[in-house]
Formats: structure tokens, C-alpha cells, sequence
């Protein structure tokens, strides 16, 4: 950063003239350059420094400390908002009216001592205004703090991050850094951000569980059946566009297929390894976006954010939470708002995303708007990811409310690591898979199977000619089918289901169920009158003297054509006898 005589060089003498009263300094120089020179020479006198600092007013010592703490220098729109603007005044009225006495903020008092500097620096994302301590005067600055409040500073300055394991289960993994100029990581012996939980915020405990990993099981298998979506979405834990991000972060698909080798290997990977893969998988990540995932909200426009850099400082900041204490979702939230505001924003634009609240219309634009974005997007990322992948639990006030606490928790205890559960196969030839059974043996079932209805912790399939049809046109043998079924059933699978099975392979479907609109008549004349009129045509098969089948879609010309033959029929709802055209009364033509 720029020092003071480079930081200085741009204002009037007068300017320069100012900032020595203010320090009880006089200047003999007349020449602007000179009058510099001289200043700086007195100036960095760390003692003097220490005396100036410590007549600062509270409001301005507290601005100095916020810049030192960030190593010298804050986003502009950052510091200004916390500490106040700077008003716009041209040498003659700062002259007449001395505005430099009357400072309206805690950025003014500073500015008129020289401590407060403000320029335009190069970032990763452009050129960004700053707020700055100059070069020479920080390294006064700190030292000219209380001694205990140094001590601390310094112990943290030489501080490493707070070490946690990646990828490990419970635990709040290590994220490679991003470039950006987001807030710095958390380090050893800093406070957690908030407070316990109170017993009325942990009244209800919700406790999560490792589900999404057989959720990712029936989402690979449906993606390999070649459908855009689970049967039965509402029974994931996982929402399944969210689900989808998963995966894809951790490459088990692209462009909505499985990754074929991948899926084989996460699917055979014992259960507490293959939830390190997902954990590592998203921490590692920067596709999967959480802000453009904020339920009820929706992202609109070219504008980018830079969500792996966000979720590392949010992550940074849950490390040093103790692990098995229950912490209070609104402290936590409300103290990064008051600490570390712009903590996904590093220029504090909060202007430029447009972000549209579905249920009205209205975009949420503005530093008022923070708790309806960002603080959502702490919530969120702490209820929907931390959760989904085992790493923290939740709880809430009452059943049905928002969570209002959480606590870091360790799975080990709770996640079997072993899937040695056994299926059951009905005489019917449905399959009962348990959650537990191995998901690799699932996946393939599911590939060989129609999906029935699920139950908790079981999933059910029925093994139809359609499905076997369906798998063979995927290269599948029904061989394999029977030969997972004898390995993983828990009884001998019933004869009857092996014979069909077997007999399917050899001569495929040789029983069909079809619904079909039938037409019943009072006499054999009167359908045989029928089949000569027009309407003859909408008949198919006949099923007898008195009843022929009525081609799909043709039973209201066919009730028209009885009509005119001078024969009233109704048309009886499917519900009630199977879709059928009766004819209840019979009169004579033209009667």
C-alpha cells in the first residue's frame, strides 16, 4: 500500500497543514513536496504515534483497530458503512468552516490525521476501491494498542489456521483457497462466533443420518435406466436437483448420465468412506453454487459470486464451534452480519446481483435485504449441505418451525460402515430390499425391476416383463438377476419366481393384461346390425354373441351409431365394471 508521503501528495498544502495541528505539529515549509518531507519526519515518531492514537475518540479508535486487524486496509463500501463517509468539500469551505473540528464520523476523524487514506487497487475481480492505513504509519498503529490487546493480535498474527480433517465425517473439512479478497480464515484462540443453545432452541432434536448415500444409489440407477427423474422424488432426503449437484461435484455424472466406472467404485465403497467422497467432493467444489439453491429465491443476470471462497471462510468460522455443543443458529447468523457482513461479497456490492423473490416479484438488492440473501444462505448452507451429508444435526423450537440451533456432530457411532442386510422375494415376484443391502446389489436390481412404493428403510421392486425387457435392451442377462437374488435373498427364492423368470428368458411374454372399452348388447341381432352400419368399423374382436371389442377412443361414435339405430347405451365408469357400453333398453326403430 501507498505510504504517507505518496498517500498525501495529491491534497493541497492546506490539507498538510491540517493534519499537523491536529498531531500538535508545526511545519516551516511553504513548498508542498517539502512541506511533505517534513511532515513525514516527524510524524513516524512512534511515540507520538502512540499519544495520537490513544486521544482518539472511541468511534475512531475503533475504525483504526477494524483496519489494522485487516492487515491495513478494507473494501471501501465495507469501512464506510461500519465507520461513516467522507464529505466532499473543496479547500475554501474546509478553510471557513473548519469542518476537520466537527468530524461527523469515525472515517473523518481519521482522514484529517492522516491515518485514513483511500485509493483504487488491482483485485482478481478488477480494480476495487480501498480504505487504507499508509505503509509506514500500520506498522505504528498496532504496536500503539493497549498491551494486552497486542499480546492477543500478536499471538494470533502467528496463529496457523485451526486444523481440522478432511473429508472426515463430523468433522469441518480443509477448503483450497480461491483468490478474492473475501474476509481472511479463523485463527487458534479466537472466540466462536455466537453462543450456546438455549433449552428452548434445542427442544426438538432432529439428528442426521447418512441417507443421502442410498439416495444417490436410486438417483444413479434411475439416470441408468435413462430417466430424467426418481419415480418417487418426495422420498428422498435430499431435494433431487440438489441431489443432481451432488453428484456431479464429486464426478459420478456428466451431462445427466452416470459416470459408469465411478458409480461402479462409490457404489462398492463401504458406507463411511463414500460419505467422505461427497463431503470432500462439495467442500472442493466451486460449481456447486448454494446461493443460486436458496429456496424461494431465484438468480437471475450474468453476475457471478464466488461460492468455494464463501464456503470456506463460513466452514473456517464452524471449525472453531466446540464439536457436540449445541449453538444458536440466530447468534452465529447475527454476529457474522455485525463482524463479517461481506463475507460472499468482497467489493460490499450488494447493488449488482439480481436475486428475485419468487412469492412477489420484488429483487433483493441492497445491505437491508442481507438477512433475506446472505444470512439465508449461512442458514442454508449450515440446514441443507451440512445436514444432508452427516455433519451436523439440527433443532428447533417445536416440530414444523425453522431450526434455530445446531451442533457439529461424529457419525462413526451411528453410521454402519458394513451393508449385510438381506432382500425377501414374494411367490408374487416382488423384491424387498432393506436399506442396508449392499447398494451396488440395489442398483442393479433396480435395473431389472419395476419400482413399487417405498417404506422406511426399504425399498421395493416387482420383477414384469416390461422391466426384464427393459434391462435386456441394456445388455443385462436375466441370469444375473437370479443369480443376485439366490446370493443376497435371506430364504431360498420361491420356485414359482425362478420358473418365470427362466421361462421369460426362453419364450419371453406369454401373458398380457390389456384394458379395452367392451361393448355388451341384448341380442346377438343387435350387434350384428351394428357391424353392418357405419359404426361397424370402431368394432374389433367380438367376445362373444353378444359383446365386441370397441376400438380406443371410438366409444362415443359407437354410442352415436346405436343412437340412430334407435338403441339407448350408457357408458359405465372403469371404477364400476371395467370400461364398458351397455345397452339397458331397447325400442323399436323410429319408436
Amino acid at each position: 500500500m501507498p505510504d504517507l508521503i505518496h498517500s498525501l501528495q495529491t491534497r493541497d498544502i492546506g490539507h498538510v497543514r491540517i493534519v499537523a495541528g491536529l498531531w500538535g505539529l508545526d511545519l516551516r515549509a511553504v513548498d508542498l513536496d517539502e512541506a511533505l518531507k517534513e511532515l513525514e519526519e516527524k510524524l513516524l515518531d512512534p511515540e507520538l504515534v502512540r499519544e495520537v492514537v490513544e486521544a482518539l475518540p472511541p468511534d475512531a479508535r475503533a475504525a483504526l483497530e477494524a483496519l489494522a486487524e485487516a492487515e491495513g486496509r478494507l473494501p471501501w463500501v465495507v469501512f464506510a458503512r461500519r465507520f461513516g463517509e467522507i464529505r466532499e468539500v473543496g479547500a475554501a469551505r474546509r478553510d471557513r468552516e473548519q469542518v476537520y473540528l466537527s468530524p461527523v464520523s469515525a472515517a473523518e476523524t481519521l482522514f484529517y490525521r492522516a491515518f485514513l487514506a483511500r485509493a483504487f487497487f488491482d483485485t482478481p475481480t478488477g480494480l476495487q476501491e480501498y480504505a487504507y492505513i499508509p505503509d509506514d504509519l500500520i506498522l505504528l498503529v498496532s504496536p500503539a494498542r493497549p498491551a494486552a490487546e497486542a499480546g492477543k493480535a500478536e499471538a494470533e498474527a502467528k496463529a496457523e489456521p485451526v486444523p481440522v480433517t478432511t473429508g472426515e465425517v463430523g468433522g469441518m473439512p480443509a477448503v483450497g483457497e480461491q483468490a478474492g479478497s473475501l474476509p481472511t480464515a479463523v485463527k487458534v484462540g479466537e472466540q466462536p462466533l455466537g453462543r450456546p443453545a438455549t433449552p428452548i432452541e434445542r427442544a426438538e432434536i432432529g439428528l442426521s443420518t447418512d441417507h443421502i448415500l442410498d439416495d444417490a444409489c436410486t438417483l444413479l440407477a434411475a439416470l441408468r435406466l435413462g430417466w430424467a427423474s426418481v419415480p418417487q422424488p418426495q422420498n428422498l432426503s435430499v431435494p433431487e436437483e440438489i441431489l443432481k449437484e451432488f453428484l456431479r461435484a464429486a464426478n459420478l455424472t456428466a451431462d445427466s448420465g452416470p459416470q459408469l466406472e465411478p458409480v461402479r467404485v462409490f457404489l462398492a465403497t463401504p458406507r463411511r468412506q463414500a460419505l467422505s467422497i461427497l463431503v470432500r467432493a462439495w467442500t472442493e467444489s466451486d460449481s456447486f453454487n448454494e446461493l443460486h439453491q436458496l429456496p424461494g429465491l431465484v438468480s437471475e443476470g450474468e453476475w457471478t459470486n464466488q461460492p468455494l471462497a464463501s464456503r470456506k471462510f463460513l466452514l473456517d468460522l464452524l471449525a472453531v464451534i466446540p464439536p457436540g455443543q449445541w449453538w444458536s443458529m440466530n447468534a452465529f447468523v447475527r454476529l457474522i452480519k455485525e463482524k463479517f457482513a461481506d463475507f460472499q461479497r468482497p467489493a460490499g456490492d450488494y447493488d449488482s446481483w439480481f436475486i428475485r423473490r419468487i412469492s412477489d416479484g420484488t429483487y433483493l438488492r441492497g445491505f437491508a435485504c442481507w438477512d433475506e440473501v446472505d444470512g439465508a444462505l449461512i442458514r442454508y448452507l449450515i440446514a441443507g449441505p451440512l445436514f444432508w451429508l452427516g455433519m451436523v444435526d439440527l433443532a428447533y423450537p417445536e416440530k414444523g418451525m425453522a431450526p434455530s440451533a445446531f451442533r457439529l456432530s461424529n457419525q462413526e457411532y451411528r453410521i454402519s460402515n458394513t451393508e449385510s442386510e438381506k432382500l425377501h422375494v414374494t411367490s408374487q415376484g416382488r423384491v424387498d430390499v432393506p436399506r442396508l443391502l449392499p447398494r451396488a446389489v440395489r442398483y442393479q436390481i433396480a435395473r431389472f425391476c419395476e419400482w413399487g412404493e417405498e417404506k422406511e428403510d426399504e425399498y421395493r421392486y416387482r420383477i414384469t416383463p416390461a422391466a426384464l425387457t427393459g434391462a435386456r435392451a441394456q445388455g443385462l442377462r436375466v441370469s444375473q438377476l437370479l443369480t443376485l437374488l439366490r446370493k443376497y435373498a435371506a430364504a431360498p427364492v420361491p420356485p414359482p419366481v425362478v420358473r418365470a423368470i427362466q421361462r421369460w428368458e426362453e419364450k419371453g411374454t406369454e401373458a398380457r393384461l390389456q384394458t379395452h372399452t367392451v361393448l355388451r348388447v341384448s341380442s346377438p341381432e343387435v350387434l350384428e346390425e351394428l357391424r353392418k352400419s357405419r359404426a361397424g368399423r370402431f368394432l374389433e374382436e367380438s367376445l362373444g354373441p353378444t359383446a365386441a371389442v370397441v376400438k380406443p377412443g371410438a366409444a362415443g361414435r359407437v354410442m352415436a351409431a346405436l343412437a340412430e339405430l334407435g338403441l339407448l347405451a350408457e357408458l359405465e365408469p372403469p371404477e364400476k365394471k371395467g370400461q364398458e357400453i351397455t345397452e339397458p333398453v331397447t325400442t323399436e326403430k323410429g319408436g
